[in-house]
This record gives structure tokens, C-alpha cells and sequence, in this order.
């Protein structure tokens, strides 16, 4: 296996317990379950084959909350990737509903913050109708009591969320963040270049 580490001239950094390290990282491999040529990185990649990997086909994120991209320079499908494992494609595509193996570009998300993540999803474009304040996970908006399929407009005051299409944290991902457009996300196509419709159905809070 070909290992190869991406860092920048300045990282975040935490106290281990064994003097400071990166608080983000992440190692990405060419082939599924962990095999084949790997890139370790500890801050944002905006195409991964300029960095010598064809793609990207399993991942494993040792620390920070990360977001990977369908396509290079952050465009198309989002997947949230928190610590952990994920040995193929199924492991961090929320069952899309078409098949998509492909992940191009990802970055770290720094304003994740579980315990202190807080949001207002509206009914309507520009914050207009009826708001609800989020700030704990919702498998089921319509059992929270928000009847409708879709939501208008965010504006995520702290933290970040990830929302998804479906119940049960199922389909389209949209990862929202406070330190990304102020937290104003005004219409459902600022959510991302691949958001088609506005229909969110289950939102939780990123875990860091």
C-alpha cells in the first residue's frame, strides 16, 4: 500500500495528552476496504486527482467532521463523514436514490459542534411563515410536528446540521453550517449545486 500525507503550512491544533496534533485528519484510499494507494490529509482538497488518485473508494477519519463532494471543487452530491470507517460507498452514501461511486473533493467542517449546534428552519423562502428552532436530532420532522415535506429556508446560528431528504437520515444529504453564507441559507438552492428540490424530512446535528 502507497501512502502519502497532504498537510498545509498551518493546522487547528488539540493537546493530545502527547503534545499537539492535528484536530483534523482523514485518509482516503483508492480502492475499497482500505486497499490500494491511500492520501492522508489534515485540511481541505478541491480535486483529489491532482493529488495522484484516480478516486476515491473508501475512507477512514481518525479525527474532525468532514464533508466529501461528488465532483472536484466541492460540487455535486454531499457526504457527511464523521470519525470512523466507511469500507465502500454504501457506508457514507445515505441511500441515494442513483448510484453514484464517486467522490472528488472534501474538506474538514470546523464549525461542527454537537453539543451547541442550533438552527431555525422555516416555512417558506427568506424566513418567511412558520419557524421551528432546532437543536437535537430528528429522524422524523413530520413526528416533531412540521407537517409539511419541505423547508423554505435555514439559518443555522451554531454549529452545523445535516439534513437529508428522506426519513431516517435517508437520501439527498445538504450539510449546513454556520460559518458558510453567515448561516443564511435563504432558498433551497443554496444548499448545494446539486439540490433539486426542498423536500428535507430528517435533520441531525454533526457529530465532531
Amino acid at each position: 500500500m502507497y501512502r502519502t500525507t497532504r498537510s498545509p503550512m498551518m493546522q487547528p491544533l488539540v493537546n493530545s495528552g502527547m503534545g499537539l496534533a492535528p484536530f483534523f485528519k482523514v485518509t482516503v484510499f483508492e480502492q475499497e476496504h482500505f486497499q490500494g494507494k491511500c492520501l492522508e490529509f489534515t485540511s481541505e482538497c478541491c480535486n483529489i486527482q491532482e493529488c495522484g488518485l484516480d478516486n476515491i473508494r473508501s475512507i477512514r477519519v481518525e479525527s474532525g467532521a468532514w464533508v466529501g463532494f461528488e465532483h472536484h471543487d466541492f460540487q455535486g452530491q454531499q457526504f457527511i463523514l464523521e470519525r470512523g470507517e466507511y469500507p465502500h460507498w454504501d457506508a457514507y452514501s445515505g441511500s441515494i436514490s442513483y448510484h453514484v461511486e464517486r467522490l472528488m473533493s472534501l474538506r474538514p467542517i470546523y464549525c461542527a459542534s454537537h453539543q451547541s449546534s442550533r438552527m431555525i428552519i422555516f416555512e417558506r423562502e427568506n424566513f418567511m411563515g412558520r419557524s421551528v428552532e432546532i437543536c437535537d436530532d430528528y429522524p422524523s420532522l413530520q413526528a416533531m410536528g412540521w407537517m409539511m415535506p419541505e423547508v423554505g429556508s435555514m439559518h443555522v446560528q451554531c454549529g452545523a446540521f445535516v439534513c437529508y431528504q428522506f426519513p431516517g437520515y435517508r437520501g439527498q444529504q445538504y450539510i449546513m453550517e454556520c460559518e458558510r453564507h453567515s448561516g443564511d441559507y435563504q432558498h433551497w438552492r443554496n444548499w448545494g449545486s446539486h439540490c433539486q428540490t426542498p423536500q428535507i424530512q430528517s435533520i441531525r446535528r454533526i457529530q465532531h
